[in-house]
């Protein structure tokens, strides 16, 4: 019996002299022992009947492998891999695996040992709290010591999320051509869909050509699909609804690739094929500020500017369309586009697909500032000038979200702003959001997701092809 491969990205020596760089970088940030843990699956309704199970990106960063019920300790650049060998029932259930040698070897750790042997590693140790219960209420017995929150981590741990929030702001060679693999096979499953809806009935339809895209390259989904009709709903995980020939789909996809490394990429179509005089127009505006963003995206701008950006040129082209009243730079200050535009611009892209989000505002917001608690800011997940090596996505929408726009507060608000009785000659658009993953580089940027057409000729052109 063979032994099964590990992941592709494991099984190369470059993955090695990575993880050996971060180490050494890791090592020159923090000067304690740091044990960071894997986690482990959950069960659904009886033990054996799990969830998915996704390995901590922190612990990814740094192991490079995908394991379950594993921890690592790192200490002046030594990597100690900690985790049991199969057992009897396992080889019979899963077949034959890789050893715990073997897995050490090709991460290029310095040592091996089973998992218990962690009880006499963690004296001193700084860590970070992982998600799944289990592997939580573990770490503070064998810290000897509470554990809180990653988000809320103070003293040692603080120092440890802060150096890793530092390291994994810009990405090395290995974890971009991660994200470009992800980033391929998301632009290849976005076009699936699209040449399904010619035939589809149902969301779910299109959802399945789309996720099985990514499920024949051996990827996951980076987060639960978003493919609806409703695009007003901004995080719409259903996908029972009708398609009628007037509706818009927007469909928010990306893949994960088998090393964890993310993409997120949406784009909105109509399902007849050809878009509608105003579901064109409202299209034209929301592209014309994704483009807007990435014309200006490059090192040292700001991504708070380039959010105000997106939200002036809403407002210029709804003031167009007649839907606002006013000038525009005046209506961004009222944040009466958040009517129609509440999220922010976007947001990191790494191991997770809202990277390090688990740390708070830590990785997001520049040392020294908050969120703000104006409307049209509020929702900002990234506040500070952009570098080399970050990876960040462009999605600016346009919304009708009922709870918004039939909030008597609201409307009082800005009953002078919005031309309400025209409002609802553009009932036909719910949602529409157009969203790509840009890489900062030295000079400028790189849209990683380029292949995936984003006007609207074109994209009617894939619909009817």
């Amino acid at each position: 019996m063979q032994i099964q491969d590990l992941p592709p990205s494991a099984a190369c020596l470059p993955l090695a002299e990575t993880l050996k760089q971060r180490r050494h970088q890791l090592t020159a940030l923090i000067d304690v022992p740091v044990v960071l843990w894997s986690g482990r699956s959950s069960a659904r309704n009886f033990p054996a009947n799990i969830y998915p199970f996704r390995t901590s990106s922190h612990f990814l960063y740094f192991a490079g492998v995908p394991l379950e019920n594993a921890a690592i300790r790192l200490e002046k650049g030594r990597l100690e891999l900690f985790k049991d060998d199969p057992t009897p029932a396992d080889l019979l259930w899963h077949g034959v695996t890789s050893t715990r040698d073997e897995i050490a070897a090709a991460i290029g750790a310095d040592a091996a040992f089973p998992l218990i042997a962690l009880m006499s590693r963690t004296s001193g140790a700084a860590t970070l709290s992982v998600q799944d219960p289990a592997t939580r209420q573990q770490q503070p017995r064998l810290l000897d010591r509470p554990v809180a929150s990653a988000h809320q981590a103070q003293g040692l741990d603080g120092a440890l999320a802060k150096a890793i929030a530092h390291m994994r702001l810009c990405h090395d060679a290995a974890g971009l051509a991660e994200i470009r693999a992800a980033a391929a096979v998301t632009v290849e499953a976005h076009i699936a869909g699209m040449a399904a809806t010619r035939l589809a009935h149902r969301e779910a339809q299109i959802r399945a050509a789309m996720e099985g895209v990514i499920l024949a390259h051996n990827m996951t989904t980076a987060y639960s699909s978003i493919v609806t009709v409703h695009g007003e709903v901004l995080h719409n995980n259903q996908y029972h609804h009708p398609l009628q020939p007037g509706d818009l789909l927007l469909a928010d996809v990306g893949a994960e690739a088998e090393s964890g490394w993310a993409s997120d990429v949406t784009r909105t179509w109509p399902v007849s094929g050809k878009f509608s005089p105003t579901q064109r127009d409202l299209y034209d505006v929301v592209l014309a500020a994704h483009d807007r963003c990435i014309e200006q995206l490059r090192p040292g701008v700001e991504y708070q500017d380039l959010h105000l950006l997106a939200a002036q040129t809403l407002a210029e082209g709804l003031v167009s369309l007649g839907i606002l009243r006013g000038q525009p730079d005046q209506l961004v200050a009222r944040d009466a586009h958040a009517l129609f535009f509440p999220h922010g611009i976007g947001h990191l892209l790494g191991l997770d697909v809202h990277d390090m989000e688990d740390l708070g505002d830590l990785a997001g917001y520049e040392t020294g500032r908050s969120r703000s608690d104006r409307f049209g800011l509020c929702y900002l997940r990234l506040n500070r000038p952009l570098r080399p090596g970050m990876v960040v996505t462009i999605e600016p929408g346009f919304y009708q979200v009922p709870a918004l726009l039939n909030d008597p507060e609201r409307r009082a608000t800005y009953q002078d702003c919005v031309n309400w009785e025209h409002l609802t000659k553009f009932a036909d658009v719910r949602g529409i959001r157009i969203e790509n993953d840009v890489l900062v580089t030295d000079t400028g940027c790189e849209v990683l997701t380029a292949a995936l057409p984003t006007h609207a000729d074109a994209i009617e052109a894939l619909i009817s092809r």
